[in-house]
């Protein structure tokens, strides 16, 4: 049986919001632990070189991205978001607990699972959310900014059990502390089942034996993925070089997809996602650096010792975390009082203003190597601004970049899109990992040697972001246009 999506949905908050808040922090926490140590569990314990450890978390990245396309799909027409939400939990706490239990033998084996779970779960997440909200309805923003608030709480939580268990390198329990917030997050997502049903996705659709078909269909592909994965992961190289490809082929596809589509208005806004898309590729390029060149930086060329307390590495990134804990509430809040007094916010001028963003961020640490001691070790407070800048940046960016989905895509085409906007990330955790190969190599080195090389890089990587912030900025008064075309009467979209 279906339903309109009520008018309320204009004036309130719907149900189930609140609840996918919670869910979202519970989810991330085990992601959290994987992203932010793999790289110095690879180099300190299982006998890694840099480069082989930044090619290994650079394929994590991508894998794990990319799969969001995937689980657009895979959710909306052959499992339901929930259920193959609830599926990729299950699959990151067996790989967590392999991770934990078997070291080497267990890393790929586990790393696939984590992957398998975690790649597609996260656009079932975003679906949920954005499917409670009229296509027009303002409030979805606000919403998806609580959300990301409530996913970087769990990266809060995950960055600094990660980092205590680093100071003593206990990495077997730290990874089965990860297992904790996948389980809480099955069981929340269980507690609320009735209310986080699907709306409106092609698998509503289906009845009868078409859909126990589908359903046995997504469980086939989802145990062919395990495998797949865990080949690619032995093959870092070959597998880097697959995911630019397909990214580019996903480009072309969408590109064709844009050409193609008959509505004009539709078809305006499908040409500014596309541009945008892009822009924000520059971003994630620089910052996925965090878990890969930029944590390495951190770990081997920053004096850690902080008004006599032992930072450790992964605690650096919780800058990032309560930037956007605090802050996304907050531009929540801000973003509503100055609409309500008559603000034009603006996306295209938020994209760019996070590429400036971004790039200070990096220009700040060749400033602060310049300005590093006779042991060469850059104080503390230069990474900590660089990441403050970095956070804001991604705050105008990345929960705004979620919410525009569902104003800028069709609605038959949402999940795709959601998932594709997601891979961007995917891509540029590969173009992180090549940049942090250019980058010195700290091991048998010291910070007086590395540090000109790494001032170089970041100073390219700076100018190069506010490049590309300038170029965005310009285009905006194009962009406002073409997001400003008024789409074709619909039907309003229905629910179970």
């Amino acid at each position: 049986m279906s339903a309109s999506i009520p008018a309320s949905h204009h004036a309130s908050v719907p149900p189930g919001s609140g609840a996918l808040f919670f869910i979202q922090t519970f989810a991330t926490l085990g992601f959290a632990v994987l992203y932010s140590t793999l790289v110095l569990y690879a180099t300190k314990r299982l006998g890694f070189s840099e480069s082989q450890a930044n090619a290994m978390m650079g394929i994590f990245g991508a894998f794990n991205y990319g799969l969001h396309l995937f689980g657009g799909y895979l959710g909306g027409r052959y499992l339901s978001n929930r259920n193959l939400f609830v599926m990729g939990m299950v699959l990151q706490v067996i790989g967590c607990y392999l991770i934990a239990e078997m070291g080497v033998d267990g890393l790929y084996w586990g790393l696939a699972m984590f992957l398998t779970g975690s790649g597609l779960n996260v656009t079932c997440l975003n679906m949920m959310l954005t499917q409670r909200f009229a296509p027009d309805d303002h409030h979805r923003e606000s919403a998806f900014l609580w959300n990301y608030a409530g996913m970087n709480l769990g990266f809060f939580i995950g960055f600094s059990v990660a980092g205590y268990f680093q100071l003593t390198e206990d990495y077997r329990t730290l990874f089965l502390f990860a297992t904790l917030g996948n389980v809480l997050a099955i069981i929340a997502t269980l507690c609320f089942w009735p209310i986080l049903a699907d709306i409106n996705t092609p698998l509503r659709h289906i009845k009868g034996r078409g859909f126990y078909l589908r359903m046995l269909g997504g469980l086939a592909i989802l145990a062919l993925l395990v495998p797949a994965l865990r080949l690619l992961l032995t093959h870092a190289s070959f597998s880097g070089s697959f995911v630019l490809l397909l990214g580019a082929l996903v480009l072309v596809l969408l590109c064709v997809m844009t050409a193609r589509h008959r509505d004009p208005a539709e078809r305006s806004r499908m040409v500014a996602y596309l541009i945008l898309a892009l822009g924000s590729l520059i971003f994630w390029s620089l910052y996925q650096l965090a878990p890969m060149g930029l944590m390495l930086f951190s770990e081997h060329n920053i004096n850690l010792n902080v008004f006599g307390w032992q930072v450790a590495p992964q605690w650096i990134q919780n800058i990032n975390t309560l930037v956007i804990v605090i802050g996304g509430p907050l531009m929540a809040l801000l973003f509503k009082r100055l609409r309500e007094q008559g603000w034009r916010i603006d996306i295209p001028s938020q994209f760019a203003a996070s590429l400036f963003c971004m790039g200070l961020g990096m220009l700040v640490l060749p400033v602060g190597i310049h300005l590093a001691g006779a042991d060469g070790l850059v104080a503390f407070k230069w990474i900590a601004i660089s990441y403050v800048l970095q956070s804001l940046g991604e705050l105008l960016i990345s929960p705004i970049g979620y919410a525009m989905i569902g104003k800028l895509a069709p609605a038959r085409l949402q999940g795709l899109m959601m998932g594709c906007w997601m891979m961007v990330t995917g891509v540029a955790s590969v173009l992180a990992g090549y940049v942090s190969a250019a980058m010195p190599q700290n091991s048998g080195s010291t910070p007086v040697a590395t540090n000109p090389g790494y001032g170089a890089v970041f100073n390219m990587l700076g100018w190069g972001s506010l490049a590309g912030g300038l170029v965005l900025l310009l285009l905006v008064p194009r962009l406002r246009l073409l997001i400003a075309a008024r789409l074709t009467p619909s039907a309003v979209p229905v629910a179970a």
